[in-house]
């Protein structure tokens, strides 16, 4: 007897029962579904770490003001300004990791364009701060050195504030108000997204350092050229570490801080924050697949549990294939061939009622899913592993009998 015999044999055996196929078949579709649905919801959070990477910028180091100390009290970090232009000028000088570092200053303001205003965000930045961003235009042309040089009133725009102020038109060429100071939209910045902080990247406007110092922000009285951050790009193939360790030094030597002193600066390497919260939401991908593998699990017991009902039931019809010439290995390969089939069924059902629950979670919980070809192909051939490994012994069980016990069973 050769396998697509066993196989219609085994068909033809299921479909008399299809009410108690259908049930063996259901732990099978559920586990198969289960591991297809949780594992879409992993890999969607882990893409959205992923664009979270790179909405900020690939290899990126911020750095801020830190906690200072006056008369004996320790102020909060960011309370005083300790970090300045030209400190951002001497990192890309003295560390040859480092790309750019483009200083910048930020406060918040009321934008008027027309008979429409809007609260946003205004950074003040110089050339290189949509470098060290990652940052593209999708219209216009970016803030140059002679903008900062001279102080002109122009400014970049974000999607949100251009949505808020101009709808669907072209903001580039419009005159706005910023603090009641006119600036000329020169461009308009691509989609960023939200941080990991669920703040919103877009909902901001760029204008010339020198610029929002002189007329929009104001400077610090006490350091005219200090400002709020520094972002600093690291160049692809270097130590992020070592290159973070040499802009400490960096720092230190140039604030003229002791050995015993705390630093007064605060460095950020966001790159890694990120990268770890991937791998919290790649180990929460394996955590929810496991447990959806239960359900697996479950099927192919209650497939075993089928199967020895089954052989029970045949085994007089056993017997009988074995005393007209059947081997043990034919009766082995026919119950062997069922379970599978029932595992292959369940599995293929089991796909489709996954991605449907994974749009289905998607569309209803608002949660991004994924689905992975990988996963559905592990899902299933996980599946039908659980058909041979749970169908084999109970297989196994009827080549074994005895045909003249078989036939003598009642």
């Amino acid at each position: 007897m050769n396998v697509w015999q066993s196989a219609r044999i085994a068909v033809r055996a299921l479909r008399v029962n299809k009410l108690r196929s259908a049930l063996t078949m259901l732990g099978i579709i559920i586990g198969v579904g289960a591991v297809i649905a949780m594992v879409a919801v992993g890999a969607g959070a882990q893409a959205r770490v992923a664009e979270q990477i790179q909405s900020l910028g690939s290899n990126l180091i911020i750095l801020t003001s830190g906690s200072v100390t006056s008369s004996g009290v320790r102020l909060g970090q960011g309370s005083q300004l300790t970090i300045s232009e030209d400190d951002a000028a001497a990192i890309p000088r003295e560390v040859p990791a480092v790309q750019v570092a483009a200083p910048s200053v930020k406060g918040a303001a009321q934008v008027v364009y027309g008979n429409l205003n809007w609260s946003t965000t205004v950074h003040g930045v110089t050339g290189d701060f949509l470098e060290a961003r990652d940052w593209l235009l999708v219209a216009g042309r970016p803030i140059g050195p002679e903008d900062v040089d001279a102080s002109t009133k122009v400014a970049l725009l974000g999607q949100t504030t251009a949505l808020n102020l101009f709808g669907d038109a072209n903001p580039v060429g419009q005159i706005i108000r910023v603090r009641k100071v006119p600036f000329t939209v020169i461009g308009l910045l691509d989609q960023k997204g939200q941080t990991s902080h669920g703040s919103d990247q877009d909902d901001v406007i760029l204008i010339p350092l020198s610029t929002a110092k002189k007329k929009v922000l104001g400077a610090s009285q006490a350091s005219p050229r200090a400002v709020n951050s520094i972002s600093i790009k690291i160049r692809l193939g270097e130590d992020m570490a070592e290159a973070e360790t040499q802009v400490r030094t960096l720092l230190r030597q140039r604030h003229r801080l002791e050995p015993a002193q705390d630093d007064d600066f605060r460095l950020r390497n966001l790159t890694e924050v990120l990268e770890t919260q991937e791998q919290s939401a790649q180990v929460m991908t394996y955590l929810l697949a496991a447990i959806a593998s239960v359900s697996l699990l479950v099927g192919g017991i209650g497939i075993m549990n089928i199967m020895l009902v089954s052989v029970t039931e045949r085994t007089r019809e056993i017997g009988l294939r074995m005393a007209v010439g059947a081997r043990g290995r034919d009766i082995l390969l026919q119950f062997l061939v069922e379970a599978i089939t029932l595992s292959l069924i369940g599995g293929g059902v089991g796909i489709a009622v996954g991605l449907t629950g994974s749009h289905a979670i998607s569309y209803l919980a608002e949660w991004r899913t994924l689905v992975a070809p990988d996963a559905v192909a592990l899902a299933f051939g996980f599946a039908a592993a659980v058909g041979i490994f749970f169908g084999f012994y109970p297989a196994r069980k009827a080549a074994r009998l005895d045909p003249i016990e078989a036939l003598r069973y009642e």
